[in-house]
C-alpha cells in the first residue's frame, strides 16, 4: 500500500479532520497541498481556493488518493504524525524497537519484527489509550518507501 492509497481509504470525515489539525499546525503543508491537488486536478488554483471548505477538502482528498498525488500524500501524512501527533508516533517507533530523533528514523536498515513478535506488538498499540490515528499511523508507516514488511501489511488488512 501507498500513501495516496492510505488517502483514498480515508473516510471523509477522518480526511477532514487531519487536514484541520495540519491546518492549525501547519498551514504552509496545507498550502503545498491545495496547490499541487489544483495541478493534479488540472484546476486553476483560485477555482479550488474558492470552492467551499467541505468540496475543496473533498476535492484535494480525490486528487491525492490518485497516483500522481502519491508524493504530496506522503509529505502531508509524515508532517501531520511529525508535527501533530508526534507522541502517538514516537509510541509506535518505541514499541517496535525502531531508532529514531523526535520521530524521523535513524537507522539505515529496518528490519521487521518476527511474525508472532510484530502481532503482538501490533496487538499492543492497537490496545492502548483509544485514539483514531492508531490504525492510520500503523498504514501511514508501512506506506512508506524505506518499510518493506508484508507481514504488517497483512495484519493490518491492506491489499
Amino acid at each position: 500500500m501507498r500513501a495516496h492509497h492510505v488517502i483514498g481509504k480515508m473516510s471523509p470525515g477522518d480526511f477532514e479532520r487531519v487536514f484541520g489539525k495540519l491546518n492549525e499546525e501547519s498551514p504552509e503543508s496545507i498550502q503545498g497541498a491545495t496547490l499541487a491537488a489544483a495541478q493534479i486536478l488540472k484546476f486553476r488554483p483560485k477555482f479550488l481556493l474558492k470552492q467551499p471548505p467541505a468540496k475543496r477538502i473533498s476535492s484535494i482528498k480525490g486528487a491525492l488518493s490518485r497516483v500522481t498525488g502519491n508524493q504530496i500524500s506522503e509529505e502531508l501524512l509524515a508532517v501531520y504524525f511529525l508535527k501533530c501527533r508526534l507522541a502517538l508516533l514516537e509510541e509506535w517507533l518505541d514499541l517496535l524497537g525502531l531508532e529514531h530523533e523526535e520521530g524521523i528514523l535513524t537507522q539505515d536498515e529496518l528490519p521487521c519484527p518476527e511474525g508472532g513478535e510484530l502481532e503482538q506488538k501490533v496487538g499492543l498499540f492497537r490496545g492502548g489509550e483509544a485514539d483514531e490515528d492508531r490504525e492510520l499511523l500503523m498504514r501511514v508507516f508501512a506506506s512508506q518507501p524505506a518499510i518493506d514488511w508484508p507481514a504488517l501489511e497483512a495484519l493490518l488488512g491492506d491489499d
